[in-house]
């Protein structure tokens, strides 16, 4: 292996717990009442209209704008009548999300070890170049990173496999000197398998840090050297082996 591609959003970075901090704060915001139905309709919502951006259905403007017509009538409050004043409405929900944009505890520690093994580290990501850019700024990650490829930048989305191999072209490797890590195992494992790479299959619970099944599986990132090393697919743990040693693990905490 010569590099390594990290997915961003709840990879390395908390996507999940910003966007559910932020929510929980801005329905107060609306006259509304903070509740766990809400904030599950706030994400089934992004799961519909996100992607239709990613298929070019949607401007990324336009996606958060729909966002709005689906999730505001929720609250009975009225959707702004034009389109800048929605633009302007979403933003109240940006400042939040932003003010609480953070980085999962090991996510430097995987990069510092990718560096320490003199690994190209590279992020592909199904966003957008200027918000994702500035959230490994903010989250304090970007010194640590050589290429960030996003949709925009490609001009394609995971899992087309042209994502990958124009990744890796960026990074300066072929596929297969390349390991892929992240959290969706349709993007980010089997789209990048099916386009040589070897990938694996970071199952984070969403909107948690990794206090338990991370250091299990990967022995926290801080010890990851022995992992991200060279190997074919063939020496990985199978998953039922990772889980397996999951519970082991749990049994002897007790």
């Amino acid at each position: 292996m010569k590099a390594v591609i990290f997915d961003l959003d709840n990879t390395l970075f908390d996507h999940t717990g910003s966007a559910a901090a932020a929510v929980q704060a801005w329905i107060p915001q609306l006259g509304g009442t903070p509740s766990d139905a809400l904030l599950a309709e706030w994400f089934a919502i992004e799961d519909r209209v996100y992607p239709r951006w990613i298929a070019g259905e949607l401007t990324h403007q336009g996606q958060r704008r729909a966002r709005l017509h689906e999730f505001l009538p929720l609250l009975d409050y009225p959707v702004p009548a034009t389109e800048p004043e929605q633009d302007e409405f979403f933003a109240g929900y940006l400042e939040l999300y932003k003010a609480n944009w953070s980085a999962y505890p090991d996510a430097r520690p995987a990069l510092e070890v990718a560096r320490s093994n003199d690994w190209r580290v590279g992020i592909l990501t199904n966003g957008s170049t200027v918000q994702q850019n500035a959230k490994l700024e903010v989250i304090g990650l970007a010194d640590l990173v050589d290429v960030v490829c996003t949709t925009e930048s490609l001009g394609v989305s995971k899992p087309d496999p042209q994502s990958y191999l124009r990744t890796c072209a960026h990074l300066g490797v072929t596929p297969a000197e390349t390991l892929m890590i992240g959290d969706n195992l349709d993007l980010d494992v089997l789209g990048a398998q099916a386009a040589g790479l070897t990938a694996r299959h970071l199952n984070r619970p969403a909107g948690h840090l990794l206090t338990d099944l991370l250091p299990r599986v990967w022995q926290q990132y801080d010890e990851l050297a022995d992992d991200l090393s060279p190997r074919t697919d063939e020496d990985w743990p199978t998953d039922r082996e990772l889980i397996d040693h999951e519970v082991v693990a749990t049994e002897e905490d007790k």
